[in-house]
């Protein structure tokens, strides 16, 4: 394994915690600290306790990851993000 390579896994974000980072439960059952990533930070990708996520380690520190992308809500509900009514349903007068 060359010194570059990172490693791939993903999670749940159990709880959000300061300075943007965040507390994740692996799939494989760890639970690690995990900081957003800078282009998530740059296009404002917000990441809410519940989120399924891919996090991206370092194979020499176990405990910290990189959070890269969060994936799309399956959940059944609100039209909009948050539950939020789609927009353009009221007029502005």
């Amino acid at each position: 394994m060359a010194k570059e390579e990172l490693i791939q896994f993903e999670g749940l974000v159990t709880e959000i915690l300061p300075d943007a980072r965040y507390r994740v439960q692996l799939d494989a059952g760890h639970e690690i600290v995990a900081y957003t990533a800078g282009k998530m930070k740059k296009n404002r990708i917000k990441t809410l306790a519940g989120d399924r996520v891919t996090i991206e380690m370092s194979p020499y520190d176990l405990e910290k990851g990189r959070l890269i992308f969060r994936h799309k809500d399956e959940r059944p509900g609100g039209s909009g993000p948050r539950g939020a009514p789609p927009r353009g349903q009221f007029r502005r007068r």
